[in-house]
């Protein structure tokens, strides 16, 4: 069974930094893209970032460029494991953050054609 397991969420004071963690099981993810999506209150789902199965490529939502950080940790097979590093977070930065995985990538500034998604991890900043 694939899972996408997102961990890692909380509440952290404007200016504070989170390390959100997704790990996929159930299927090799070799040639996939893995990355996040977060959904405010209110608001459809919004791209944030992502990066390709070598890690050599990653791409970019704006307004996160710059304070976060992407990783990946391919070397168990079994469970690739993707991490994003959020510094210097903002109110505007809350919502929950959904892990996705496909074999598309993303263009300009959307990614579709998604395979896999979490359940999602609450990320709250408060000002």
């Amino acid at each position: 069974q694939v899972q996408l397991e997102e961990s890692g969420g909380g509440l952290v004071q404007a200016g504070g930094s989170l390390r959100l963690s997704c790990a996929a099981s159930g299927r090799s993810f070799s040639e996939y893209t893995i990355g996040w999506f977060r959904q405010a209150p209110g608001k459809g789902r919004e791209f944030v970032t992502a990066i390709d199965w070598r890690g050599e490529h990653t791409y970019w939502e704006d307004s996160v460029r710059g304070r976060f950080s992407i990783s990946r940790d391919s070397r168990d097979n079994a469970k690739n494991t993707v991490y994003l590093q959020m510094n210097n977070l903002k109110p505007e930065d809350t919502a929950v953050y959904h892990c996705a995985a496909a074999l598309s990538r993303p263009h300009g500034s959307g990614w579709s054609q998604i395979d896999y998604w979490g359940m999602g991890t609450q990320v709250t900043v408060s000002s």
